[in-house]
């Protein structure tokens, strides 16, 4: 992790239990979420849903990724092929849900400990709390936004769209405007 500079430097496995490499998401708007199926937050994989299925079609370059932890009262028990069947079955969830990971602690997945020293929690704490804490990484694969369990995914609808609008670091999206160096 001290060398990792992006979101993108990380390689968590898949629901397969094979390299996820995160560089592939280079240039896209990605929310991060650590999911449970038997939480009093597992509702909120409709309205991670919703969000994907209203903003995906004008948005390509939005994503989200699901991580399932089974850190919180055990809430996450099953197996990875149990959690991918439990999503589609109860929310029909669309977008990539991960191998089964851990957020906390001395096996933590180095993305997640990247990203809560990135953005620290309130008064600077940087566990994760609870299942469905979210993180949002901007097109530069920099961690920008964190919310607690109880923000909905709906409430970050406005947030998400904000950062969609700006443009990748160096590309004409980013300098568009400016005046061109003379040489």
């Amino acid at each position: 992790m001290a060398s990792a500079a992006t979101f993108y430097d990380f390689k968590p496995n898949d629901k397969k239990g094979t390299p996820y490499p995160l560089e592939k998401l280079k240039g896209k708007v990605v929310l991060v979420v650590n999911t449970a199926s038997k939480c009093g937050f597992t509702p909120q994989f409709e309205g991670l849903e919703k969000l994907y299925k209203e903003m995906k079609p004008s948005h390509p370059d939005f994503e989200i990724l699901a991580f399932p932890c089974n850190q919180f009262g055990g809430q996450d028990p099953g197996s990875d092929a149990d959690i991918q069947s439990f999503c589609q079955l109860n929310y029909g969830v669309s977008f990539p849900v991960l191998g089964k990971t851990e957020v906390n602690g001395a096996h933590v997945e180095p993305v997640w400990e990247w990203m809560k020293t990135a953005k620290p929690g309130i008064m600077g704490l940087t566990r994760i709390k609870w299942n469905f804490e979210k993180f949002l990484i901007d097109r530069d694969g920099k961690c920008v936004q964190r919310w607690a369990s109880t923000s909905k995914p709906e409430g970050l609808k406005s947030y998400i769209e904000a950062e969609l609008k700006k443009g990748v670091k160096g590309t004409a999206t980013a300098s568009a405007g400016k005046a061109a160096p003379t040489k």
